[in-house]
């Protein structure tokens, strides 16, 4: 059996990096095409191609792929790949350059869309893929909306083999998943209070990238993926008040929770408001017995209390990345004063 030959478009992110570590780990030919090359922070194993290109320039990724070598080659596209992985698409227009790119040259198209394109509320639990897609209150949503319409209709129209992933809040040890990163961090650690949206108790569900990687890598090549799309999020749903005091514990410090509703939160900083009101603000438990059926091994093995330490020994080891806000920082001190006050 031939190995397959995997093209990741993005490689260096928090879930792409994982899934790249888990594909060379399979045994795969693994080439990452990006911008900025290896990542300080998430290297790329040994073994993976690396194409330096600007992923929205067109004719950047043509030639990027023509200088890779091996493949047809005849056209201007260059290197023929069994599965793209396709991590760094946000709207309609980048989908279809990938379509134009590679329809008729690719085994399967894997797209990384979003478990916050569900419905927001949701009107029920669990949330699985049959959930109606609909969130009105995130752009960022609605357009991973519109891109997965556009490759169903691909798939609808011509059979284009493209796989739908929605992932939700995955992180890794790099990434604090809380509103204000590490800025929140420095204030638990000062013994400041810390804003927590709502009443602290809603559901959120905690992905550790390397168990993603596990359900993604089951995906790549497999014909009953084709056509499909999958949640792919593991079973760890704590509340946030949990969350937060699990970060606290990993510093070694007692959590002041404060607790603001996610409106007044989006009030004092519109930037947070779509992904507060549009998604962390509810409670999302999934259904992902989907997935489940085709990628048995996957399974949470790192929850979120674990998960806390990894981030806490990280940040440690690396001062540089201990950057507090100090626009948040302020929004936090003014909302914590009119919290009390209220």
């Amino acid at each position: 059996m031939s190995t397959k030959r995997i093209l990741f478009l993005g490689g260096t992110g928090v879930i792409s990096s994982a899934c790249v570590a888990r594909a060379v780990q399979a045994g795969y030919d693994v080439t990452v095409l990006n911008r900025g090359g290896s990542s300080a922070k998430r290297p790329l194993p040994e073994g993976v191609r690396e194409l330096t290109a600007d992923l929205r320039d067109a004719a950047s990724v043509d030639a990027a792929l023509r200088r890779s070598g091996s493949g047809s080659g005849s056209d201007a596209s260059g290197r023929e790949f069994d599965v793209v992985c396709q991590f760094f698409a946000f709207t309609p227009d980048h989908v279809q350059a990938d379509l134009d790119r590679f329809d008729g040259r690719v085994g399967q198209y894997v797209f990384i869309s979003s478990a916050s394109a569900y419905q927001k509320p949701p009107a029920r639990l669990p949330i699985t893929e049959s959930t109606p897609l609909r969130n009105p209150f995130w752009q960022y949503s609605r357009d991973k909306i519109a891109c997965e319409d556009v490759l169903v209709g691909a798939y609808r129209e011509r059979g284009f083999p493209a796989t739908i992933v929605r992932p939700s809040h995955t992180y890794d040890r790099t990434l604090i998943p809380t509103t204000g990163g590490w800025t929140d961090l420095a204030r638990l650690r000062a013994g400041k209070p810390v804003v927590v949206h709502g009443d602290g108790t809603s559901l959120w569900t905690l992905t550790h990238a390397r168990d993603f990687a596990v359900a993604f890598e089951g995906l790549l090549g497999n014909p009953a993926a084709i056509g499909e799309a999958f949640t792919i999020t593991g079973d760890h749903t704590p509340t946030w008040n949990q969350i937060y005091g699990w970060l606290a514990d990993a510093l070694g410090v007692e959590a002041d929770l404060v607790h603001v509703a996610s409106e007044t939160i989006s009030a004092v900083r519109p930037e947070w408001g779509p992904g507060l009101v549009g998604d962390k603000a509810h409670s999302v438990v999934f259904d992902t017995a989907k997935v489940r059926a085709l990628v048995p091994a996957f399974e949470t093995t790192v929850t979120f209390d674990e998960g806390a330490r990894e981030i806490v020994e990280w940040y440690e080891q690396h001062p540089s990345e201990q950057i507090v806000d100090p626009a948040a920082d302020a929004a936090f001190d003014r909302l914590v004063e009119f919290a009390r006050r209220a």
